[in-house]
């Protein structure tokens, strides 16, 4: 997170209705900005340099302030610019195990209000619904949801930056994560009634996209289950991982390997 607003690519605005849109840029996580007559609901703010960048864009869309931010889980590509929203008086929601994490990693911008399983943030006679499923990506993930759109932000429950076709769920497992809860935390979201998706990274998406996710995280963990009874090598796993689920040879993903196989097993 050392990069100079300088850096920065180019944010891109990604109109999805006439009130919500979704904002890009560097294949940090997006935010949801949704548009309200009393102020702006954003879900996620990036990374900290980020912060500018979001505040100018949201002013191009409307001259209401921006009221909330909720976030999907405790990472700063999703909560550092936190301590910035809050020096504007913006309202920071979180579930409760993100909150924890933040504090365990000495984060600024801890969230004032967090809750267990399910919350709502009414503005401007508009609605978000937040939902935690269980662990996943971490053991804070939630799901923001817009009933009156049937349009869901799934943080990095669902990342599409991968590529089509790749299965590579990143597991930080210091922050409670796990692979074995994972698509039964993503079937809690495929209850909600929804047909777009903004997932955490990458292009915006389709509910078929986050069923087929789901359907190739099941498969991920019974071949890993398998193969590990079968006393296949960590290498030959691995080797499955990248061939048949576009795995990275690197990054959080091997790096949580044996974790993962231990968890399955």
């Amino acid at each position: 997170s050392d990069v100079c607003s300088s850096d920065l690519a180019a944010m891109i605005v990604n109109k999805i209705t006439d009130d919500l849109y979704e904002l890009e840029q560097n294949g940090n996580g997006n935010v949801a900005v949704y548009l309200t007559d009393e102020g702006v609901i954003l879900v996620d703010d990036k990374f900290e340099q980020s912060h500018d960048d979001i505040m100018a864009n949201v002013k191009k869309l409307t001259s209401k302030p921006v009221k909330y931010v909720l976030s999907t889980h405790h990472h700063q590509d999703h909560t550092g610019g936190n301590a910035k929203m809050q020096a504007e008086n913006v309202i920071i929601v979180a579930q409760r195990n993100a909150r924890a994490n933040m504090v365990s990693g000495k984060q600024s911008g801890l969230p004032p209000i967090t809750f267990g399983d399910q919350a709502q943030v009414f503005l401007g006679g508009k609605e978000v619904d937040l939902f935690y499923n269980g662990r996943g990506h971490t053991n804070g993930d939630v799901v923001a949801y817009f009933p009156a759109l049937k349009i869901v932000h799934t943080g990095d429950l669902f990342t599409t930056s991968g590529g089509a076709g790749s299965v590579a769920p990143i597991l930080d497992y210091a922050g409670g994560a796990s692979v074995a809860d994972w698509p039964k935390t993503i079937d809690g979201i495929l209850k909600l009634d929804f047909e777009t998706v903004i997932p955490g990274h990458g292009p915006i998406s389709k509910r078929a996209d986050l069923e087929k996710f789901r359907t190739g995280l099941a498969s991920l963990q019974t071949r890993v289950r398998d193969m590990s009874r079968q006393s296949k090598t960590r290498d030959d796993i691995s080797k499955m991982l990248q061939t048949d689920f576009g795995w990275g040879a690197t990054g959080m993903g091997m790096n949580s390997l044996d974790r993962m196989i231990a968890e399955v097993k």
